[in-house]
């Protein structure tokens, strides 16, 4: 049985005639009678006769339309559980972020969590993946922080809702004694024919790298690590004049920033989209909405310190 049929059935009941429910519900007449009929379909008894020119329930019709009351209470109980739910604070929430996020953002969104008991509890873990394979963790996790690079394809909008965490930019990083270190900015030519370090393929940074050095003279360089993981590519980078792209916000680890310096390129722009990813009917929770609202200000601090 429909729910939205009983309903119609219990306002009959109470206000007497099809045009009287029609007007409640902002029905037409022909609507109300239709649902009616609907109703009729579903039992082999006759829930409502007509009496004169108007029409009521039968005794049948009568027990049926209580018996619904049991029903609707259900439902706002069940409503008023979702709407609890979708409102509570003191929750768990999964969130799951690449290697370099997870290293800047984890600690202080965890020390946040414990030092607000009565807030959203997260519960964290790092994911080493692809651009194309962030959209699936949705199913996992309860936010999703990916990155894809400036110019790539959108997340699709239909599969997940996006919060927008920052844009940041990609930097040439270099060890501190190394000649080029001692400029504000580095040009493509300086840097065509130096020795790399670079993300595996297929991983956010490569694609940018491969862009970075498609206009320069020649168009080839060389690449002799293959390095994911941003502390292993910093401590590399610290001890050798290998170099590197490294995100400006999220790429140094604190260990490293006085061994390692982070260059601009000059005339490129090389950034990545930062966003966290939910699926839509989790996004509707207050608790992911305010650990999203915490990943933001972490990350909103961090850019404040930086270009500070």
């Amino acid at each position: 049985m429909e729910v939205e049929y009983l309903r119609t059935l219990r306002e009959l009941r109470d206000r007497g005639s099809v045009t009287a429910v029609a007007k409640a519900r902002h029905l037409s007449p022909s609507a109300v009678s239709q649902q009616l009929a609907a109703l009729q379909r579903t039992v082999n008894v006759p829930l409502t006769r007509q009496s004169g020119r108007v029409l009521v329930l039968t005794d049948t019709g009568e027990r049926l339309a209580d018996a619904s009351e049991a029903v609707f209470a259900s439902l706002s109980i069940a409503r008023d559980s979702v709407d609890h739910y979708l409102q509570a604070m003191n929750q768990i929430v999964t969130v799951t972020a690449f290697h370099s996020a997870g290293l800047a953002w984890f600690p202080p969104l965890i020390g946040y969590s414990l030092s607000h008991p009565g807030g959203p509890q997260v519960h964290c873990r790092d994911e080493d993946v692809a651009v194309e394979e962030f959209v699936p963790l949705v199913a996992d996790y309860n936010v999703v922080i990916a990155h894809r690079p400036l110019d790539s394809a959108p997340w699709p909008k239909q599969r997940v809702h996006i919060s927008p965490i920052l844009t940041e930019p990609i930097d040439l990083a270099l060890s501190r004694d190394h000649p080029l270190a001692q400029h504000p900015t580095v040009k493509l030519e300086d840097i065509a024919h130096e020795t790399w370090i670079a993300a595996h393929e297929g991983f956010a940074l490569e694609p940018l790298l491969l862009q970075a050095m498609a206009t320069t003279a020649g168009g080839a360089i060389t690449i002799a690590h293959r390095v994911n993981e941003f502390n292993v590519a910093a401590a590399i980078i610290a001890t050798t004049h290998i170099v590197g792209l490294l995100p400006r916000y999220t790429g140094l680890p604190p260990q490293f920033r006085d061994r390692v310096v982070l260059r601009p390129i000059e005339h490129l722009t090389i950034a990545r989209h930062i966003d966290a990813l939910s699926r839509p009917d989790v996004y509707a929770r207050a608790s992911v909405k305010s650990t999203i609202a915490s990943i933001r200000q972490i990350a909103k601090r961090a850019v404040g310190q930086n270009e500070g």
